[in-house]
């Protein structure tokens, strides 16, 4: 791994920077119900979130290399800078429930089916709980990424951000 700055650079978001990133809505707005959950932590010209969002929820301004800021009050979750995101780095949480719900991009074949029973994986790829697909969302406005929502137990919500690739060796 390299290392600038004392930053890791890993593939993923580390804990130190997801704690300096001001697109990460706090516990308290979080069990209120769906909001984006914005992971970007790349300065790099990009500002497709903030225009995907109807509410103006999501600013990135000048510099467009500046990193997504959320305004958690203005934001109802809607899901519409999830997929419009180049960088994946976008999510729905909503602890507001029982168990709690994230929507993700998901861009491999074939896609899970509302229902099914699938692993659940972390920032890095690894498995760490199973969840039940609610939706499995494939808008012709998303340009071929899908949006999945999975419920799974509360304390998951911060840590679960995709699903195993269905299909794949594992899988057979």
């Amino acid at each position: 791994m390299t290392q600038k700055i004392g930053v890791k650079y890993q593939g993923f978001p580390s804990d130190e920077e997801l704690a300096k990133i001001p697109g990460v809505p706090d516990v308290e707005r979080i069990k209120k119900g769906p909001v984006a959950c914005i992971e970007c932590a790349q300065e790099i010209p990009c500002n497709p979130c903030e225009e995907a969002c109807p509410y103006g929820a999501i600013q990135v301004g000048k510099p467009i290399t500046n990193l997504p800021k959320l305004n958690q009050d203005k934001c109802i979750g809607c899901g519409n800078c999830i997929a419009a995101c180049p960088g994946l780095a976008i999510f729905v949480v909503n602890g507001s429930k029982d168990k709690a719900e994230i929507s993700f991009p998901y861009e491999y074949y074939p896609l899970p089916e509302k229902g099914q029973i699938v692993d659940c994986v972390d920032r890095s790829g690894k498995t760490v709980t199973s969840g039940k697909v609610l939706r499995v969302i494939k808008s012709p406005k998303y340009d071929q990424t899908a949006v999945i929502t999975v419920e799974v137990d509360q304390e998951y919500i911060n840590v679960v951000r995709s699903i195993k690739r269905l299909g794949g060796p594992e899988h057979e």
